[in-house]
């Protein structure tokens, strides 16, 4: 893939989850999306960031003190190392931190 379609990639994607995390619960979280960074910093404390790595064609995760490397394959976000799909990963993520259902889709 070209770097301007992964850039493409990357954005739709990071936009797409940036409006359905806005429109959670706005006391328990603030969002922000800018330059290839989606950046939720929880009201509790603790702080997600999704970011893309352009040289290596990748989405990175650091969240609760772990970090997730995410490749786009056959159409799909996965875990480099263990090919877990993101968007599961992310919903469980934000469901354990806000102790309620989140479900993030890029439907």
């Amino acid at each position: 893939m070209t770097e301007l379609e992964f850039r493409r990639y990357v954005s739709e994607v990071l936009e797409a989850l940036f409006e359905q995390i806005d429109e959670l619960d706005p006391d328990e979280l603030d969002p922000t999306f800018a330059a290839g960074v989606l950046k939720v910093v929880f009201e509790k404390g603790g702080t997600f960031v999704l970011s893309q790595q352009v040289p290596v064609q990748e989405l990175w995760l650091s969240a609760n003190s772990t970090a997730w490397h995410f490749k786009y394959v056959d159409q799909l976000w996965v875990e480099r190392d263990t090919a877990e799909p993101m968007l599961p990963l992310l919903s469980k993520l934000f469901s354990d931190k806000m102790g309620e259902k989140v479900t993030l889709t890029l439907a």
